[in-house]
């Protein structure tokens, strides 16, 4: 692994949030993307070398949807960068690591994503993030 990529912030009304974080950290979003394939809309904002990825929900089957139900608004994901995610998926399943998915799948801001399950990560769902 190369560096935290992102955290992940899942949040109910995404208009809302990017004002909130836009006071908070006092820059703008830089990008608002969605993916269709997990249904959320993301919003990117850019602190340093650092970024902040807003998730909403797009439709109610959406995981982030029955994350809010659950848990409510906070942190979703900590997200790192990787070289080649392939060989980190396998290096990490061989360390006895439950990944989410069998193959990377195309996540937002034109990367290759896979996702470890946080009940072996104490607690916090893992990204592991390619450029694509």
């Amino acid at each position: 692994m190369k560096k935290i990529e992102h955290i992940g912030i899942a949040v109910k009304d995404l208009d809302a949030s990017e004002k909130l974080y836009t006071k908070l950290l006092g820059v703008e979003p830089y990008k608002r993307e969605e993916v269709e394939a997990q249904k959320v809309m993301t919003s990117f904002l850019r602190l340093g070398p650092n970024k902040i990825e807003l998730l909403a929900a797009t439709s109610e089957d959406s995981v982030i949807h029955k994350y809010l139900e659950k848990k409510g608004e906070g942190m979703h994901h900590i997200a790192f960068a990787v070289t080649d995610i392939r060989a980190e998926m396998a290096r990490l399943q061989a360390e006895g690591f439950r990944l989410l998915q069998e193959e990377p799948s195309a996540g937002a801001d034109n990367k290759l994503v896979c996702f470890l399950h946080p009940k072996g990560t104490a607690g916090v769902l893992v990204e592991l993030v390619q450029d694509n």
